[in-house]
């Protein structure tokens, strides 16, 4: 039973050793955070948040990690001066109260040795609520400039922007659903 055992436990560091979590930092030059939402039937708005920072940590091998992200609501910006300041507005992102929404993630979801979701936690006005986000176009590579590695993809899901409280428009038949969208790079450090 002695010898079971220690063989679990010497196996048990062997695997350990083996698990190598790296951190990347979030390559501000190749991460976008965008949302599209319909607009009254006819088209869809777009808009996109300028600043974000944040870093994440990888274990390929282990197939787990955490992410974290954060934008400043701040910076929204669609185009138009008018519509970002409306965005602005308590009626919206509340910006004054609320200058940043963060997404923190830590169940990594692979399919087979691509990263495929990543779920988590949204905090945006106050209000922190679970969030997936499906991921597409996952790669590592080896950037010819920085000499070092970096990951990154596409990451997409779609929100009831109601469940953090902003609810305006809702009864004049703008839509519940937005689409978030997240193009990420991250640098290995």
């Amino acid at each position: 039973m002695k010898k079971i055992v220690a063989t679990a436990a010497l196996l048990s560091l062997f695997g350990a050793a083996q698990a190598e979590v790296n951190t990347y930092a979030i390559d501000p030059t190749h991460t976008f955070a965008s949302f599209e939402i319909g607009h009254m039937g006819t088209s869809t708005l777009r808009g996109r948040f300028d600043k974000k920072e944040g870093s994440v940590q990888l274990d390929r091998a282990g197939k787990s990690g955490k992410v974290e992200i954060t934008v400043d609501t701040t910076s929204i910006s669609t185009g138009t001066a008018p519509f970002d300041g409306h965005l602005k507005s308590k009626d919206f992102f509340d910006v004054a109260n609320h200058p940043s929404a963060k997404f923190v993630g830590d169940k990594f979801v692979f399919d087979g040795d691509k990263l495929s979701a990543v779920s988590g936690t949204l905090t945006l006005l106050g209000k922190t609520q679970p969030v997936t986000l499906k991921a597409s176009r996952f790669n590592c590579y080896m950037n010819p400039m920085f000499k070092r590695e970096v990951c990154g993809g596409d990451f997409e899901t779609t929100l009831q922007r109601s469940q953090w409280g902003m609810g305006w428009g809702l009864d004049m038949g703008a839509p519940n659903d937005v689409r978030l969208l997240v193009q990420v790079e991250a640098i290995k450090q």
